[in-house]
Parts: C-alpha cells; sequence; structure tokens
C-alpha cells in the first residue's frame, strides 16, 4: 500500500511542476506581450500575467494533476488555489530578498545573487504550494 501511495504522490508532483512551469511560461510570455509588445504599464501587465498564470494553473491542475479532486465548487477550489498562489508569491519575495542578501555577503558574483536565490526560493515555494494546494485546495483526492 505504501509503494502504490510513493509512485500516486511522484505522479502528481511531477504533474504539479510540469504544469507550474507551463503557467511560468504563460505568465512571462503575457508579460513581455502586454508590456513591450502592447506597452502596457509593467505592473499592470505583471498582474494580469500573472493572473493569467494562476487561472491556467489551476485550471489545468484540476484537470490532469488532481483528476479525481472535483468534489468542490470550482470558485471555492479556485480561491483556495488563488490564495496559495499568492501566499507564494510573497514566500518566494521574502526568500529571494533575504537570500539575496546574504549570498552578497558571500560570492563574488553580485550579478548571480538574485538569480541562485530566485533558484532557492522557487524549489522552496514550489513545496509549499504542492503541500497546502494537495491537502487543501484539492484535499478530497484519494490518497491511495
Amino acid at each position: 500500500m505504501g509503494h502504490h501511495f510513493s509512485k500516486l504522490e511522484l505522479k502528481r508532483i511531477l504533474r504539479f511542476g510540469l504544469v507550474g512551469a507551463v503557467g511560468t511560461a504563460l505568465d512571462f510570455g503575457l508579460l513581455i506581450l502586454l508590456r513591450t509588445g502592447l506597452g502596457w504599464p509593467t505592473a499592470l501587465a505583471n498582474v494580469f500575467s500573472y493572473s493569467a498564470g494562476i487561472v491556467n494553473n489551476y485550471g489545468l491542475n484540476r484537470l490532469w494533476t488532481f483528476p479525481e479532486a472535483r468534489g468542490k465548487q470550482v470558485a471555492i477550489q479556485l480561491m483556495q488555489f488563488s490564495l496559495v498562489s499568492l501566499t507564494g508569491l510573497a514566500l518566494n519575495t521574502v526568500i529571494v530578498v533575504i537570500l539575496e542578501r546574504f549570498l552578497a555577503a558571500v560570492l563574488t558574483l553580485p550579478e548571480l545573487d538574485y538569480v541562485l536565490a530566485k533558484i532557492v526560493a522557487t524549489g522552496l515555494v514550489f513545496v509549499w504550494n504542492f503541500a497546502a494546494n494537495r491537502w487543501w485546495t484539492f484535499n478530497d483526492t484519494v490518497t491511495v
């Protein structure tokens, strides 16, 4: 039983990661299109592109990553997913800012400080996003 559980959860984690990569590509693509292509202000373009990524990721996760987790109303589940995502964004930002300062003190390549910080933050926040969505947003998913 434990082996089957691990295999199923690993499948969910991999799918969640792939969905996140698609959503990130959508976010960046829309940001560039809106900001550079259409001349939108950066903040407005970013809010719109990030929100599109959240909606995209929610839909793909509901349909593909957690297909058996459709017991909740879409509006409630989307709100939960959005809260988890926005909390993840806040955590990511705090980790990047703090870690960038730390890395600046120990590294001699300041142009890499924020990139390395972002990589670490992304990994940590991925764990948060998956866990929170797995056990709160999509908590009606079968756990066998």
